[in-house]
């Protein structure tokens, strides 16, 4: 009888579980299932889906447990929250036992509805903690010693036993310069070119690998492939003859104690691998060079009986410069897609051209036909054609001396190129198109939007921007171009981050990146324009301003509040340092120093248009300081400083007046240069007075239409600001019709000529891969879509569905992933009838503004009198007649 209750209790249990609401999409500081994080108190996300709509989230339960068999509401060990009565389910801190580095942790999660039904469980996830303190490390740097031969890219070996395969082992790893890790013959993991970028006088990362799976009980032997990658002799921080290592095993037991082996000591053994950089592989602007493959000598597996072949010398020990070692806050790399070789022509005896058809940063692999021993065969890589059909000399070259054995490829592995062409010299037959693939690599973060619309010119354009920033944000942080510079400028950045974090989910890369900027801050306040900051490079205030804007826009895409804690010391220090630069009022030219140079207001303008104008500078870094008082001001109240913020406001009215009064020119009704970023600019930040930004306004559209024949005549700055203005004030006619120009200056110029990636210049001069123009990507979707975050909620915990319509389009798809789940926005004109479909996640809210001259209009087939709609989580159906 017993027996038969409890049974009854089970069902009753399962029965009153809501399966018609399902939790997913769960996330440790924003990563999926990650290792190795960066902080000893996480916090947890969790996405809702249900099949009906107006679901609400009224509370939670979160349970975290040392082993998944502990999962269990009885026997959490970690943390059981308890119903917590609450609708957040974005970036919950963990608030369980303190957990230590090393750590590992399983997690799920339940909710109450508004409903008062309980969910069933989520599926379990997990983290584990990376080694957060110094004193976590036993290894020590280790590298190949020199007299043996070349150390650029060796090979780390060691050899240990296990009595019994633990529960659980982690690898623990600090690699100055990239690493790859082989275990008993098999790479862990599918990551490439690991770790991310740091600044390495200040900070190297971590990675932590589960190497559980890879573990024997008995012999073991573990292979550490090294490459130099940016840890190259001369840059800040970097001690000669690297790359270097240091790494540890920690085996946890079913008792939970932790045991360290292997780590890095004398006791290693290293050897050359065969692998080299190409001579001149400095990583300087214009010297990325390539790698040179002994295919004689490289090995063809990492096997314990094939390393018993080969030749191994003692490790030698090096002393490090003290600087921090954090674990890597940002996803690995790893390849995203392949390319097939779309054609391949012969130039020459023994040259031939491949086309992969679409520009992209990363790898080949090529499968060679028979070759003969010790033949050299030479890889040049481009992203564009001369005219004359040859190559646009890149700096980009590969070299692969062949082994004459039956079966050779070649593979990257310490470097990448960007380009979309490869000459192969040095080979009688062209290997056939299936044999050569180019991989594309970048940060692995999740692909968040889509956008399709009725206009073809307007999907390509789209298409070609989400391409380009795919190329560029390998490593943790985004490009200017790999294949010239390969900086983080924060100028691009800058420029870009908007329409980025739209298409992208980026939170974790733009943590990783920001942590390398205020690395980079030097004792005054001065920023460089890059970060990380090898080097001086050109820029100006935009470029600096990045510490504050980047910060900024991961609190209204992601609603991560904590980044605005975190950097506001960082943006507050920079802002002290623009002071000592502002003369009467206004910012002026701070000059060049050792790590940084130029003073630019916009970059990269069309012919005909001078960007270096003192007059156009001043403005446009005035206008830069302006916006940043703008944010600073709302920063500073979110923080609960609000005499910093009525600072921060009171020091924008006063420059905003002196923009205004000083660059204004009341008998033209034009600012500085009448360029469409010097009208632009001040009626963003509010230096025009309502009183005449009609006239302004006017006057833009006229400078536009007869003296720039109305194109987009602007360049890195101009772009973002132009959307950004035409986004908040409905200008989408002038927006589409700028882009729909297929001449010189404009992006379908780009396409017609056959770009698949945006440009450095309008002309093409230089880079064919570059993150100059990528601004204009926010308006498909806030504008077309119509879908944009509220800055009151941030992270769309509220949403502005208003869909702006230009005369030539006439539907739009789109949607974007937000914390909380997708949003989508899908219209039609029929006529003067407008039809749209909207789907809202379950944690948002939708506001739908509709013109106050809509007739019959109709949500969800029933009528509506108000014309301020807020749509609830689920599907929704607006209609009415314009």
């Amino acid at each position: 009888m017993k027996k038969l209750s409890l049974l009854i209790v089970i069902l009753c249990l399962f029965s009153c579980a809501d399966s018609s609401v399902v939790l997913y999409d769960l996330t440790c500081e924003n990563l999926v299932n990650p290792c190795g994080i960066a902080t000893a108190q996480p916090r947890l996300s969790w996405k809702i889906k249900a099949q009906n709509n107006g679901v609400k989230q009224k509370g939670y339960r979160i349970l975290v447990a040392s082993r998944p068999q502990l999962l269990n509401e009885g026997k959490a060990d970690l943390w059981n929250s308890g119903i917590v009565e609450s609708s957040e389910s974005v970036l919950i801190t963990y608030s369980g036992k303190k957990l230590s580095s090393g750590d590992e942790a399983f997690w799920k999660v339940k909710i109450i509805t508004d409903d008062d039904k309980e969910t069933g469980w989520s599926d379990a996830a997990s983290f584990s903690v990376g080694l957060l303190d110094e004193a976590d490390w036993e290894g020590a740097y280790i590298g190949f010693p020199t007299e043996e031969g070349d150390p650029q890219c060796p090979l780390l070996r060691k050899q240990f036993e296990l009595s019994a395969k633990p529960l659980q082992a982690f690898l623990h790893i600090n690699s100055l310069g990239y690493h790859e890790v082989y275990l008993n013959g098999r790479k862990v993991g599918n990551e490439v070119l690991a770790p991310a970028v740091s600044q390495f006088n200040n900070r190297s990362l971590s990675k932590t690998y589960d190497i559980s799976p890879y573990l024997n009980k008995g012999n073991n032997e573990i292979v550490v492939w090294l490459g130099r990658g940016w840890y190259q002799q001369g840059l800040p921080g970097v001690v000669a003859d690297g790359p270097f290592v240091k790494a540890q095993i920690e085996t946890i037991g079913k008792d939970g104690a932790k045991t360290v082996l292997a780590q890095t000591d004398g006791t290693w053994k290293a050897s050359e691998s065969g692998y080299t950089l190409t001579d001149d592989a400095t990583w300087r602007a214009h010297k990325f060079g390539g790698e040179r493959v002994d295919a004689n000598v490289i090995p063809q597996n990492l096997s314990t009986d094939e390393n018993a072949k080969r030749q191994w010398f003692p490790v030698t020990v090096v002393s490090i410069p003290a600087h921090r070692v954090t674990p890597q806050t940002s996803e690995g790399n790893r390849v995203i897609a392949t390319y097939k070789a779309q054609n391949v022509k012969q130039l020459s005896d023994s040259v031939y051209l491949v086309d992969f058809g679409k520009c992209l940063t990363g790898h080949i692999e090529i499968k060679f036909p028979k070759l003969t021993q010790n033949k050299e065969i030479t890889l040049i890589y481009s992203d564009n054609l001369n005219k004359d059909g040859s190559l646009a000399d890149r700096y980009q070259k590969d070299y692969y001396v062949a082994s004459g054995k039956k079966g050779e490829s070649f593979r990257n592995k310490f470097n990448y190129h960007s380009f979309r062409y490869l000459e192969i010299a040095g080979i009688e037959n062209a290997p056939s198109l299936d044999d050569m693939n180019a991989m594309l690599i970048r940060t692995d973060y999740r692909d968040a939007s889509s956008f399709e619309c009725s206009d073809a010119d307007m999907n390509a354009i789209h298409d070609m921007l989400k391409n380009t920033l795919q190329c560029l944000t390998l490593g943790g942080y985004m490009v200017d171009c790999n294949h010239i510079e390969r900086l983080g400028y924060g100028g691009d950045g800058h420029a870009s981050t908007v329409t980025a974090q739209t298409m992208f989910d980026l939170a974790p890369l733009y943590t990783n990146w920001l942590q390398a900027w205020e690395d980079c801050i030097r004792e005054d306040g001065g920023l460089p324009h890059t970060a990380p900051n090898p080097y001086p490079a050109g820029g100006g205030p935009y470029w600096c301003a990045f510490i504050v804007t980047a910060p900024w826009n991961i609190y209204l895409n992601y609603g991560d509040k904590s980044v605005l804690e975190h950097c506001y010391p960082a943006m507050l220090h920079w802002m002290q340092y623009v002071d000592t630069h502002i003369i009467d009022g206004l910012l002026k030219n701070w000059g060049d120093t050792d790590y940084r140079n130029w003073y630019l207001g916009d970059w990269a303008t069309p012919t005909g248009i001078n960007q270096t104008l003192p007059e156009t500078v001043d403005l446009v870094d005035n206008c830069v300081i302006s916006e940043c008082y703008t944010m600073l001001e709302t920063i500073t109240r979110l923080l609960g400083k609000d005499a910093d913020a009525d600072g921060f406001a009171q020091r924008k009215a006063r420059l905003n007046e002196l923009i205004h009064n000083t660059f204004f020119k009341t008998d033209s009704s034009l600012y500085a240069t009448g360029t469409q970023i010097d009208m632009i600019y001040p009626m963003l930040v509010g230096a025009t007075p309502e009183n005449i930004a009609k006239q302004v306004v006017d006057q833009l559209f006229n400078e536009t239409a007869n003296r720039f024949n109305g194109h987009l005549a602007t360049g890195l700055v101009g772009i973002p600001v132009v959307t950004e203005w035409a986004v908040k004030t409905g200008n989408a006619d002038f927006m589409y019709n700028m882009l729909k120009k297929r001449d010189y200056p404009g992006y379908l110029y780009m396409l017609d000529n056959g770009a698949t990636a945006t440009w450095e210049h309008w002309n093409g001069e230089r880079s064919r891969i570059h993150n100059c123009y990528n601004g204009i990507g926010s308006w498909f979707y806030q504008a077309l879509g119509g879908i944009r975050p509220v800055e009151e909620s941030p992270g769309y915990r509220k949403i502005l569905i208003q869909p702006q319509i230009p005369t030539g389009i006439s539907w739009a798809k789109t949607s974007k992933e937000t914390p909380y789940g997708t949003v989508s926005s899908s219209w039609r004109l029929n006529g003067d009838v407008f039809e749209m479909e909207v789907c809202v996640p379950i944690g948002s809210t939708a506001v739908v503004p509709i013109s106050a001259t809509a007739k019959n209009l109709t949500i969800n087939g029933l009528p509506s009198e108000s014309n301020n709609i807020e749509l609830s989580s689920g599907k929704h159906l607006i209609s009415y007649a314009k």
